[in-house]
């Protein structure tokens, strides 16, 4: 290893990009973290980590609608001053287009977040007694 690297992941464990994007757990790497669409499963069927400890949240959705309805709508305006296709062409696109978009992103932002928290060993604020 490169002196002035860090080493991305422990032994055994997937890195946070890899965890997002195939859904593994951040513990032992298998392909267990989701059970529905973008839906967290309880826990890993591999090696038992429990996932409703973590508190992940609705905090990538907002982001992701702004970001992916900008992207949207700049696609839509440029395919419509270019081509400029009927109504119905844009319908067929981009419904679509949004709605993969944003399950995709939502379910890859939020495995992103589980493994941040689990890498980091993220929990709730405790106030220190004096």
């Amino acid at each position: 290893m490169p002196s002035g690297t860090k080493r991305d992941t422990e032994e055994g464990q997937p890195g946070i990009r890899q965890a997002a994007l195939f859904g593994l757990c951040p513990r032992c790497g298998a392909r267990t973290l989701f059970e529905g669409v973008a839906q967290f499963a309880p826990r890993c069927r591999a090696c038992g980590l429990d996932f409703t400890k973590f508190n992940v949240g609705d905090g990538p959705a907002a982001f992701l609608t702004l970001i992916i309805g900008a992207v949207t709508v700049g696609l839509a305006i440029w395919l419509d001053s270019a081509v400029g296709p009927p109504f119905w062409v844009h319908a067929l696109i981009w419904i679509p287009f949004t709605a993969l978009a944003v399950v995709f992103g939502l379910r890859v932002a939020k495995a992103a977040l589980l493994a941040s928290e689990y890498r980091n060993r993220a929990g709730e604020g405790r106030q220190r007694e004096e």
